[in-house]
């Protein structure tokens, strides 16, 4: 049987990992929670632009903000896959990878990786990607345009993602960003606002450098929006990792405890045993 002492320092090590375990479940619930409320005010500030984009009725057809862009369009498609920045994420991003490689053709796309997990994982298996970028600290003031100068070179671009179904259930998702805009698009009520046009309004430098502003306006707020769902997604992937791993650690320090008193109590009995054998012997030899 093992030394108290030994259990005793197991159970300590043990009681610090639960600790911080809850530790880290709290902090992703609390993440969870700022992230959903970025995702409501990011949506209402949606609102407001395609509102007014659809007053403007320039055209039916959404065109990236690239109307006046004199920038080369490459005969290739575009893959954007969100991941975890770490890899303290679960199997989510593998996931993710999987469904991607399941229509990916090299010849015809190219892939831009947000999250240095989803760089790593591709790595492994030998895919190359054209850009990579880390995934946004922050949650507040996400500045996509980097990516978003890089859509507008593609004639489409698809997007994979983590979506947060419940704070124990993600999946994987994939969505065409132009269909993400006018997705959000479909969820404004419409109203009986004015058309806005030159007759009314007046227009600098011109009505379609307004429309293209409000394209790519409406574009970084969707990739926004997804790079949010996706981490809404790892915070609950990791809540759940760790909701897991803490009660995994308070069922094994209870059972440290036991076998720490167990322990104990044998040491103890032995020498109860010693002492009464002693005292026998005593009696014996008087």
């Amino acid at each position: 049987m093992r030394r108290p002492a030994d259990i005793a320092y197991d159970r300590r090590s043990m009681g610090t990992l639960v600790e911080l375990t809850s530790v880290f479940e709290g902090l992703a619930s609390m993440r969870i929670a700022q992230i959903k409320n970025q995702v409501k005010e990011a949506q209402a500030f949606f609102d407001e632009l395609w509102t007014i984009y659809t007053q403007l009725r320039v055209d039916s057809m959404f065109r990236f903000g690239r109307r006046e862009n004199t920038a080369e369009i490459l005969n290739k498609d575009l893959i954007v896959i969100i991941t975890a920045e770490g890899g303290f994420s679960g199997d989510i991003d593998q996931k993710l990878i999987t469904l991607m490689l399941e229509s990916y053709d090299k010849e015809k796309q190219d892939i831009i990786v947000i999250g240095h997990h989803g760089a790593v994982q591709l790595a492994q298996r030998g895919i190359s990607f054209k850009k990579y970028f880390k995934l946004p600290e922050r949650d507040l003031n996400i500045n996509s345009g980097p990516i978003i100068a890089q859509v507008q070179h593609y004639k489409s671009t698809t997007v994979y993602y983590q979506t947060y179904v419940s704070l124990m259930i993600q999946d994987v998702k994939r969505i065409s960003l132009a269909n993400a805009v006018q997705q959000k698009g479909r969820q404004v009520k419409a109203g009986k606002e004015e058309t806005i046009s030159e007759d009314t309004y007046i227009f600098e430098p011109s009505t379609f450098a307004v429309v293209d502003h409000l394209e790519r306006s409406m574009l970084q707020i969707a990739v926004s929006q997804v790079i949010l769902e996706s981490k809404l997604a790892q915070y609950a992937s990791r809540f759940r990792a760790m909701s897991s791993a803490h009660t995994r650690a308070d069922e094994l320090y209870g059972d440290l405890t036991l076998a720490y008193n167990r322990s104990s109590r044998s040491i103890k009995d032995e020498r109860l045993k010693e002492i009464i054998n002693g005292l026998r012997k005593v009696r014996v030899g008087a």
